[in-house]
């Protein structure tokens, strides 16, 4: 049976509040794992972030069930969430969030992931990255239609404009894997919001990965990193990282924002 071990980081950077949230649930036979991005204002990014990991960690936990259809009633779960949250008005009536998601069968050793947004999830198996998600962004369209290089999009004027985020009352672009993933012991995922993945490039990634004591000391060395790069306004940051490994131990873990 796998064990996934976690460990997360979230800053505030240079703003005057966090309006990341992340948490995850572990059981002896499953997990479940989220990031989340707010924005609007007046704290309602905060409040939107919050909302988004506490309803998809709350309707996991009612029906732990490991398939990508999951992984959409999640999404659409939390979109409502939301949109029902902000038609009670003030601070929340602009609010609007990106949000990733991780499920994991301890057992079967698969694992599904969705997200809306440009909150990214990133699979390292043996120190490179095998799998990292499409931004739902104007800038990652622009790269898909030939206008503009992959390297622009961590620099690009237009790189925080999204085409789909959590709390539309239309229909929302949602990505979801296709299939469940075989998992295997030293898989490494990492789950992070823009204010992480915009200063660090995958290869500085997987170069920490496999030069760190493991990945508490990983995440350490990425955000010193953003220290460096930042700028003193720079944004909010959130990674949480789950390593798979061994074990025969069963447990139940709860962490909520």
């Amino acid at each position: 049976m796998l064990d996934p071990q976690t460990c997360f980081r979230s800053r505030v950077g240079g703003r005057s509040r966090n309006e990341d949230a992340c948490g995850y649930w572990t059981s002896d036979g499953c997990g479940c794992w989220v990031v989340s991005d707010g924005a609007g204002g007046h704290g309602g990014g905060d409040v939107a972030s919050r909302l988004v990991v506490s309803t998809v960690l709350a309707a996991y936990v009612e029906d732990p069930v490991l398939a990508p259809d999951k992984v959409v009633a999640l999404l659409q779960e939390v979109n409502a969430a939301v949109v029902s949250r902000k038609a009670d008005g003030g601070a929340a009536r602009d609010m609007h969030a990106t949000v990733v998601l991780l499920l994991v069968d301890r057992g079967s050793r698969l694992a599904v992931w969705g997200h809306v947004g440009d909150t990214r999830i990133y699979l390292f198996r043996s120190g490179r990255v095998l799998y990292q998600t499409r931004d739902h962004s104007i800038v990652q369209t622009m790269v898909d239609a030939g206008y503009a290089s992959s390297e622009m999009i961590r620099s690009h004027p237009q790189r925080s404009l999204l085409t789909s985020a959590i709390g539309s009352s239309q229909a929302i672009e949602l990505s979801v894997s296709a299939e469940a993933m075989q998992l295997l012991p030293g898989d490494v995922f990492l789950l992070c919001t823009d204010g992480w993945w915009e200063h660090i490039e995958e290869r500085e990634m997987e170069g920490m990965l496999g030069t760190s004591a493991g990945a508490e000391a990983w995440l350490s060395e990425m955000e010193e990193l953003i220290r460096q790069r930042a700028p003193s306004e720079g944004d909010n940051y959130t990674a949480l990282c789950v390593t798979i490994a061994e074990s025969e131990e069963d447990e139940t873990t709860v962490i909520l924002p």
